[in-house]
């Protein structure tokens, strides 16, 4: 039987540093299916879903664990097996506007109070093309709970967008 893990890890942007964990995973039997990596602040950070034969799991989590001598900081998670998801609807945000502390904060707490999940996140900060301004840019994915409403939700950005001087664009994506 196969079970599924996530591994999170964190540590200081070098060449070989994915060859690394990829060998790890290799070793004990792992298959690298799903990754999110990125280099942010000189760090190199990831989240991978990796299945394995059951009986490799302490394996797996000992060998990612000794990695820590090398600088890097490695989590191994459980995943949950056969979750059920609520039907939900896809929804994807494109924010622009002037980079200020709250643009996050702001538009998450009004998609977590009309019962939408992000399940997708990229942002950065950006230089203006004529004037040098810092601008933040975000394109967030996220569901949206049966029982909510899309124009509640799209109201409550329509007015962070006019409080913060920022576009947001909703768009609903295909199922």
């Amino acid at each position: 039987m196969e079970t599924s893990y996530i591994v999170t890890f964190i540590g200081n942007d070098r060449p070989g540093l994915v060859e690394q964990l990829s060998k790890v995973i290799e070793a004990a039997g792992g298959n690298w299916h799903e990754s999110r990596l990125s280099q942010l602040g000189g760090k190199f950070a990831g989240l991978v879903l990796v299945t394995l034969p059951e009986d490799r799991a302490a394996e797996l989590e000992a060998e990612l664990k000794e990695l820590s001598a090398t600088g890097l900081s490695v989590r191994v998670t459980p995943t949950e097996a056969n979750v059920a998801l609520a039907a939900t609807r896809r929804i994807k945000l494109s924010v622009l506007g002037p980079d200020r502390p709250g643009i996050v904060l702001e538009i998450a707490r009004a998609l977590a109070s009309r019962q939408v999940n992000v399940v997708e996140m990229d942002s950065e900060v950006q230089s203006a093309a004529m004037s040098g301004e810092a601008m933040f840019k975000a394109i967030i994915e996220a569901d949206v709970a049966p029982e909510s409403r899309l124009e509640d939700v799209s109201d409550a950005l329509d007015e962070i967008s006019n409080d913060m001087a920022l576009e947001i664009d909703l768009e609903e994506l295909e199922s």
